[in-house]
């Protein structure tokens, strides 16, 4: 890559297609265009497809592959593991409780809104540290009573803090609430082992991993009751009505298992030029600090506050220099409000208007980390120098 190419560091909003994803749907988007439901020839070799995908991605999660709903994303799949769930059995008032994090994603949030207007259901929100870890003894307090439902991002889009789901989950199991992980900006680099985890569902958007948009799935454990949100159809064991996207299911299946091969072999190295650029965002920039946990964190983020800058300023100036990052979680672009998750650790309005994202993908090499630091540092001095917009 020249300097002359923008350099985007913004894969936690999206990633690019990769070309194998590609190459592995290609057949099914053009000739084999058959419906898996079909009874005809061309129909039984699009199921055989549709199940061997299943299979491909099941084994990567380590649960069975009856265990998977395919869905149109990630945000459909946190809303069929947040309100299927809650709905799929009837429950005693005193047990419609929503626990969740205060910095889910807004699917999760939208969902737990809809059960708390139309179910009578009621939304508590977990105690965090200043690096967005979830205070342990608060979960137990709150899963002591019954609860409906506990959900926790693994990995935060914001600010790249990754959740101790292993003690999560325990906690969960001891006192018989079924735990929800939103892993969809975690996926692709952290192992994850739902079998091991013991966790009743996980939910999955394929055009995080480079399988492209329009294709998620959830897990959800063998014998976990769901009301399914769309009606009308068998598919899915009747989980989720409607013809599944089998070009795109192939896709996520196999992005999926590259994206986990490529963790395993290059995550330290991703995760070691993320430090430096950490390290040379802060000196090169008196007065920024870092948001999200600086140890339990993904690889490939770094998010920082630039006081005495506008995020979006921070943005234009460094786009003009051919970096392209974010201020925040694409789902809530062109907002003005500052971010909830960053309220929720305690930084106060004006700063987290403040903040900006970097996230690398797996090729990132020392040449561009040390070319986003020098277009850093000159972006927040420009910014700073003409008062903050």
């Amino acid at each position: 890559m020249t300097e002359a190419e923008p350099l985007y560091l913004d894969h936690a909003a999206t990633t690019p297609l990769r070309r194998e994803a590609l190459e592995a749907m290609w057949p099914w988007l053009t000739a084999r265009f058959a419906n898996p439901s079909s009874p005809h020839g061309p129909g039984r070799e699009a199921r055989a497809a549709l199940e061997a995908a299943r299979e491909e991605l099941a084994r990567g999660l380590g649960c069975r592959a009856g265990e998977l709903i395919f869905t149109s994303g990630g945000t459909e799949a946190d809303n069929l593991a947040i309100k299927g769930i809650a709905l799929g059995v009837e429950r005693p008032p005193a047990a419609r409780r929503l626990i969740i994090s205060p910095f889910e994603h807004p699917a999760v949030e939208g969902a737990c809104d809809y059960l708390c207007r139309h179910h009578g259901y009621r939304l508590e929100r977990l105690a965090v540290d200043r690096n967005g870890l979830i205070d342990l003894d608060d979960l137990a307090r709150r899963l002591a009573l019954p609860a409906a439902l506990c959900s926790v991002i693994l990995g935060h889009n914001e600010i790249g803090t990754l959740q101790p789901i292993e003690r999560i989950s325990a906690i969960a199991r001891a006192h018989g609430v079924a735990l929800h992980v939103d892993a969809v900006q975690a996926a692709g680099w952290e192992a994850i082992d739902v079998e091991r985890l013991g966790i009743a569902a996980l939910s999955l958007s394929g055009h995080k991993l480079g399988a492209g948009r329009g294709i998620g799935a959830l897990f959800l454990r063998r014998g976990v009751p769901l009301e399914p949100l769309l009606h009308g159809g068998h598919q899915e064991r009747g989980r989720r009505g409607g013809t599944e996207q089998l070009p795109g299911v192939i896709a996520l299946a196999r992005a999926f298992t590259l994206a986990r091969a490529e963790a395993e072999r290059h995550g330290e190295r991703v995760a070691a030029l993320r430090d430096a650029f950490i390290r040379g965002v802060l000196e090169g920039c008196p007065g920024a600090r870092l948001t999200g946990a600086a140890e339990r964190r993904l690889p490939h983020h770094a998010s920082f506050l630039f006081p005495g800058t506008h995020g979006e300023a921070v943005l234009l100036a460094l786009e003009a220099r051919g970096v392209i990052c974010s201020s925040g979680s694409a789902c809530k672009a062109g907002e003005d409000e500052p971010s909830p998750a960053l309220l929720a650790l305690g930084i106060s309005r004006q700063e987290a208007q403040t903040a900006v994202r970097f996230c690398f993908d797996i090729d990132i090499d020392q040449p561009q980390v040390d070319r986003a630091v020098r277009a850093v540092v000159e972006a927040v001095a420009q910014v700073r120098g003409l008062g903050g917009r």
